[in-house]
């Protein structure tokens, strides 16, 4: 006998562990052009970084999640928060102004800029309820109708939480 052959087998610790169900079958497909650009854009379409496991998803009936970005409303969504950024600063700004006006200013002077500060707010109110109105008109064409349902339904359970 040899030295080799009466040392006990052990598992070294180097290297990487095995699966505990390795997938050791192995099938092959063969598709047409027209199968294949189907197949590659349901692929593509499901956001999975493996074909195999696309492949096996498909099989075996497990769901596919699908997602699809709208670049539109993603930059829509971008400006949007962007705009109630810029309406909290103006807020605030508005704040500072009158807070100002009102301790530094002679009287005249502080009522024509207040005059003047109320003509712009006035006008940021009316933009304020254009973009409500877009925003609005996109919910619909989006989900449907049963928008203004969803947002009574939440007012509700607001209303219901604060009592």
């Amino acid at each position: 006998m040899s030295i080799e052959e009466n040392k006990p087998t052990q598992r070294h610790k180097a290297g990487r562990k095995p699966k505990s169900h390795p997938a050791i079958f192995r099938y092959t497909i063969s598709l047409s052009e027209v199968e294949n650009i189907e197949f590659l854009g349901r692929y593509d379409q499901s956001g999975m970084q493996v074909r195999a496991n696309f492949i096996t998803s498909c099989i075996f009936g497990k769901p596919l999640n699908v997602i699809k970005l709208d670049k539109g409303l993603i930059d829509y969504y971008m400006r949007l928060t962007t705009f109630y950024s810029q309406f909290r600063a103006i807020g605030v700004n508005y704040d500072q102004v009158v807070s100002t006006l009102k301790s530094d200013s002679p009287e005249k002077k502080a009522l024509l800029l207040l005059s003047r500060l109320e003509k712009a707010t006035i006008e940021l109110a009316r933009l304020n309820r254009q973009i409500m109105n877009l925003t609005q008109e996109l919910e619909e064409r989006i989900y449907g109708s049963d928008t203004q349902n969803l947002d009574q339904e939440a007012r509700k359970k607001n209303n219901r939480k604060k009592e």
